[in-house]
């Protein structure tokens, strides 16, 4: 009798570490799949982006199964901490604020903020950053929820009444209606809209706006992650170390976005 207990313990103990290893062989990733073209979801459900293609060969390079998780934007930390997923790839600019919560892995991609608005409106005349100020005081203008821009337009901004939206698609809706003046996004996240027909009569204006004009930007966009997982971390930075090294990131940011945005140190 004890014998066969303990033969069922071990084997208990054999699938529990089989799961566990299992797991440890998964990466989870976190991804928004509305926010072209870092990530999208095409018209069959499918995630698409630079970041889906990254995710995938970093797993490749660290010998891990990938596994993608689609996440509304504003609970995406709050989803990494409670461990639906190990990582988050969502377009996320490493920000003090944010490292207070979260850490991040070595910055991958850096583009500039563009203030989008039509092409006779408001910002016609605006050149610089003071000129798009008083230009926007008393005006609305419209920005993602719980990102850098939000919190620029807020600290920067005076007098301009901030529109919330959930998504970049919603944003580009009510601009493209009339419903707000302007709108501040990256300017990645403006492309498709100005490349269509929606977006015919609207234009980037004033400078392109980053890290170095204001810290509010952030340093890039890393892969957000647990603070205690150094070991996941060190793993992915050498791999994206080994990406920038061989050209891979260079290649992928050319396909998906026209230009390398890619990070070298």
């Amino acid at each position: 009798m004890m014998k066969s207990w303990l033969s069922l313990i071990g084997a208990a103990a054999l699938v529990l570490a089989a799961g566990t290893a299992s797991a440890q062989d998964t990466l989870r990733v976190g991804t928004e799949g509305a926010y072209p073209p870092y990530n999208a979801t095409d018209a069959s459900g499918k995630l698409v982006g630079f970041e889906i293609d990254l995710a995938n060969e970093l797993c490749k390079r660290v010998e891990m199964k990938c596994e993608i998780i689609q996440q509304d934007w504003d609970g995406m930390i709050p989803a990494l901490m409670n461990k639906r997923y190990d990582a988050i790839m969502a377009g996320m600019s490493v920000t003090e604020e944010r490292l207070k919560q979260i850490n991040f892995s070595k910055p991958y991609s850096t583009t500039p903020a563009w203030f989008v608005g039509p092409k006779d409106g408001v910002l016609k005349d605006a050149k610089t950053l003071a000129d798009i100020q008083e230009a926007l005081k008393g005006k609305s203008v419209g920005v993602q929820r719980s990102t850098i821009h939000q919190n620029f337009l807020e600290a920067k901004v005076p007098g301009a009444e901030v529109r919330l939206y959930d998504t970049q698609d919603d944003l580009n809706l009510d601009l493209q209606n009339g419903r707000v003046d302007a709108g501040l996004a990256d300017s990645l996240g403006w492309k498709d809209f100005l490349a269509s027909d929606a977006g015919k009569g609207f234009d980037h204006f004033g400078p392109g706006l980053t890290g170095k004009d204001d810290p509010i930007f952030g340093l890039g966009v890393g892969i957000g992650l647990r603070k205690e997982d150094t070991a996941l971390k060190e793993k992915l930075d050498k791999a994206l170390d080994s990406m920038n090294a061989d050209g891979t990131m260079t290649k992928l940011s050319v396909q998906w976005f026209g230009f390398d945005t890619s990070i070298k140190e």
